[in-house]
């Protein structure tokens, strides 16, 4: 049963917003008491967030679907929807998020780095906040905005300092055995290791980590065996080790080929050029190996290597091993640029930016695209004639109108609002704007108006009877 997983395909979906509702305060003996109805609550977001106590990406490939809660609809009363509740996704330090086409949206590195990886919905305002001095008692609500959907990828590279890189069985999980206090499984046969092993080791003050990478071989940068499952895995380390094998039984093999052989791999896959190298020739306690490591020790030398001979057996050499890592891995920490503290860019928009654009696409379609058009459309009940009579307000407010007049759009021509997948299509006329305007007192109700004073009805009454009297006297039968 598979048990380390690093690289998942994931489905994220995060909740749509509640919808506002539409609502008119009624009590005794007044019974248009004006509009209430709530907002809608906001839908919930997906967010990654990294814990260091998770080390594998298992869970996500069992289950890849994960979805946020919606938000809840507004009520009566002024009652807002309750806030749908934001899905917390754990992930292992050094998870790179990533698009379907492989474009890097986040690298998560540290305990808590967070990355919102789909934003919930907003939730529709209701009638009572959509209520002004123009339209007082608005019939209508707006919708809550659904939520993003994402497909990303989760990478999962290995946050070490020391990268152990060498032919299978050739000591790497010992090594780490006997300079750490990790337990992998150690056995004389190839690809005991089938994950990569971490490890704490401190040498002195400097306390760093180091990591073996299973499964390289000839090929492995091109998907042989298991090691370009793996070869991500050493792309953060600071040092990479060349763990060599001088007590092989393999008659066709010598430690310097297989450095040339995993060199070209590391060389093929990319980004390791400049990372320093140390060479360990391992097994030197058996008398063969300390042999073979007296002949090649000159030709590593030679090639600018440091080299140490090592026993994981016996502990020869690990002291010196152990403390040279460190100093190379502190020499690198410290060349590392300090971290300056966060600073908030502000890029306003362009004074001529207008928030949307109108293209003539080759059917004759006019397409507007923004991000305002597009949600307003969204949050838009296209079954209530008020609801579209204040979309109509809003993109003429917005300049839309004035925009399709200047790309030549026609009376009957066809406007469409959003991507092709989801855009509203309409037969466009060019008084929609003016009727807009004509329809300013839309949602008025003069039956919520403050009542008139008493001496002001008597004399409203009594001017309207001078007035039919007048009309009276003039009247002519025989005209």
């Amino acid at each position: 049963m598979t048990t380390f997983v690093d690289r998942v395909e994931l489905h994220v979906a995060a909740g749509n917003g509640g919808h506002g509702c539409a609502s008119v305060h009624r009590e005794k003996f007044k019974p248009l008491g004006g509009p209430d109805g709530g907002n809608g609550g906001r839908g919930g977001d997906v967010i990654l967030v990294v814990d260091q106590s998770v080390t594998t990406l298992l869970d996500y490939h069992h289950s890849p679907h994960r979805k946020a809660t919606n938000g809840k609809p507004g009520e009566g009363g002024n009652r807002s929807g309750k806030d749908g509740q934001d899905l917390v996704l754990p992930v292992p330090d050094g998870t790179v998020v990533l698009d379907k086409r492989g474009n890097v949206l986040a690298d998560l590195v540290g305990q808590g780095t967070t990355y919102i990886a789909a934003q919930g919905g907003r939730g529709g305002l209701g009638n009572a906040a959509l209520a002004s001095a123009r339209r007082k008692a608005p019939g209508f609500a707006l919708l809550g905005v659904p939520g993003d959907v994402q497909d990303i990828v989760l990478e999962l590279k290995t946050v070490a300092d020391v990268a152990l890189v060498g032919y299978p069985s050739a000591g790497k999980s010992s090594l780490i055995s006997v300079l750490s206090a990790a337990k992998p499984k150690i056995a004389d046969y190839p690809f005991t290791t089938l994950v990569p092993n971490l490890g704490v080791v401190t040498a002195g003050s400097t306390v760093y980590t180091i990591a073996d990478v299973p499964g390289l071989i000839p090929g492995a940068s091109q998907g042989k065996g298991l090691g370009l499952e793996f070869l991500r895995h050493v792309e953060r380390c600071s040092v990479l080790v060349h763990v060599l094998d001088t007590a092989t039984l393999e008659s066709e093999r010598d430690p310097l080929s297989d450095l040339d052989v995993i060199e070209e791999e590391l060389k093929e896959y990319g980004g390791l050029e400049n990372r320093p190298r140390i060479v360990v020739l391992n097994k030197v306690d058996i008398p063969d190996g300390q042999d073979l490591a007296d002949m090649i020790r000159p030709d590593l030398e030679a090639r600018g290597l440091r080299v140490f001979e090592v026993s994981a057996v016996s502990r020869q050499g690990l002291k010196e091993l152990s403390f040279a890592l460190a100093g190379i891995v502190a020499e690198a920490r410290a060349a590392k640029p300090k971290e300056e503290a966060t600073r908030i860019v502000i890029r306003p928009k362009a004074v001529d930016d207008a928030g949307f654009t109108v293209t003539l696409e080759d059917d004759g379609i006019y397409r507007v695209r923004g991000e305002k058009p597009e949600r307003w459309v969204r949050q838009t009940d296209f079954n209530n004639d008020e609801a579209v009579g204040y979309l109509a307000d809003r993109l003429n407010r917005l300049g839309v109108e004035d925009e399709l007049m200047k790309a030549g759009a026609r009376a009957g021509d066809g406007v469409a609002i959003g991507a092709e997948e989801d855009a509203v299509v309409f037969d466009w006329e060019p008084t929609m704007a003016a009727g807009a305007e004509m329809l300013g007192r839309r949602g008025e109700d003069h039956r919520l108006e403050a009542p008139r004073p008493a001496a002001q009805r008597r004399r409203d009454r009594q001017a309207e009877r001078d007035e039919a009297e007048q009309e009276y006297q003039g009247f002519d039968p025989f005209a």
